[in-house]
């Protein structure tokens, strides 16, 4: 039995036999997870927000109706993407980050893109609106595994390894914070520093980055007046629960009200316009309220699981941009859970993110099902999927020769 390494990182449960096999189906448990995940949403969102799509749409099943749409969708583009050699989007990651940049002009433009709530992050393309943010995440990923792929020999040297891709990390995140979306930007730099620690970049020039990024970050924040009140909300959100803290104490209440099991799928009461964002980022809370203690722990569990066997693909990947991908994805849906989870929980301030796959919201559900495509598609190239790199063993009339 041997180990494959991932960069600097070793995967334990990297374990395959000597043997190349055939191409072999997908990773079974990573579709299970997503689509249980997916479906509890589908409830989840009908639950949040049957009251008040009534009330303000006169149609209970109004948000319903375009979460299933999203989701058929982003099942069909989820299957038909794990059909496809994954080794394509290195080819196209180039391409695929011009494309994503002009998505992110696009929508500064007031005659495409739509504001809302004082943010300008949907396009809109004919009779649907698309958030140009959710898929940067992926793409960004995407040319960095790309990147990583081919100069990961490179990365000790600052310049010529390490500067390049955070160049163009910037110019997106400069980008994404044009519209504005401080959490975005936050949780891509995260995994792709993380992704360069893995490969093996130095973490003196990583730690080096970081102390100069955090001037800049709190300057985003206290120079913003909206930013600056939810790091105040977060750090006094008791003393005025019915003003500036009133969201997340709205979520505690719904965390506290549903004890070990819930008060019932449905019989929630802080969905009733006292939670603000119920059915999108604070769908969590109405979990802990209807179904407890054990239904969040559950979700929580799930995610657990989805990282878990992401890091196992991508321990088994035979190819480097195949590892470096799973990697990244696998830790863009675990990093954006755990952000979401800790908002909700009021252990992080509140930001404008999704928990994957469960909330509200076309863009995140399909973007998050494309990169699930993704590591399918990586799940199958299982140390085998492709000829050996090795030497080839050829057996004629019983002498074996290399």
């Amino acid at each position: 039995m041997a180990q494959h390494a991932l960069g600097t990182l070793t995967l334990p449960w990297s374990i395959s036999s000597p043997r190349a096999s055939k191409r072999v189906p997908v990773d079974p448990a990573l579709l299970a997870i997503t689509l249980v995940l997916a479906l509890v949403g589908v409830v989840m969102v009908y639950s949040a927000s049957a009251v008040v799509a009534g009330i303000r749409y006169h149609d209970s099943w109004y948000f319903l109706k375009r979460q299933l749409a999203w989701l058929a969708a982003g099942l069909l583009v989820m299957h038909l993407i794990s059909k496809i050699d994954y080794t394509i989007w290195k080819k196209l990651s180039i391409p695929l980050l011009f494309m994503t940049a002009v998505l992110l002009v696009l929508v500064l433009v007031p005659s495409l893109g739509s504001a809302a709530k004082g943010a300008r992050r949907w396009l809109h393309l004919g009779p649907i609106n698309i958030q140009p943010a959710e898929l940067t995440k992926f793409m960004a990923v995407i040319y960095v595994a790309a990147y990583l792929s081919k100069k990961q020999d490179q990365l000790n040297h600052f310049s010529r390894g390490l500067l390049p891709p955070l160049i163009v990390l910037g110019l997106l995140s400069g980008l994404v914070l044009l519209e504005p979306d401080l959490g975005t930007v936050v949780v891509m730099g995260l995994v792709v520093v993380t992704m360069l620690f893995l490969a093996g970049a130095r973490i003196k020039h990583l730690g080096l980055l970081s102390l100069c990024a955090l001037p800049a970050v709190a300057a985003l924040i206290f120079g913003s007046s909206y930013r600056r009140q939810r790091i105040l909300e977060f750090l006094h959100s008791a003393k005025d629960p019915t003003g500036a803290g009133y969201q997340i104490n709205q979520s505690f209440l719904a965390f506290g009200s549903g004890g070990p099991f819930g008060v019932g799928l449905g019989e929630g009461k802080q969905k009733l316009f006292f939670l603000p964002e119920a059915h999108t980022d604070f769908v969590l809370a109405l979990v802990g309220e209807e179904l407890g203690l054990v239904g969040s722990v559950a979700i929580v569990l799930l995610f657990g699981l989805f990282v878990i066997k992401g890091f196992q693909i991508a321990g088994r990947a035979r190819h480097p941009f195949g590892r470096h991908l799973a990697m990244g994805i696998t830790m863009l849906v675990g990093m954006q859970a755990l952000v979401n989870a800790g908002v909700v929980t009021g252990l992080l301030p509140t930001k404008g993110l999704t928990l994957p796959f469960v909330s509200y919201g076309g863009s995140s559900l399909v973007a998050n099902l494309c990169g699930v495509g993704i590591l399918l598609s990586i799940s199958r190239d299982r140390q085998g999927g492709k000829e050996s790199s090795g030497p080839r063993v050829v057996r004629k009339r019983g002498v074996v020769t290399e």
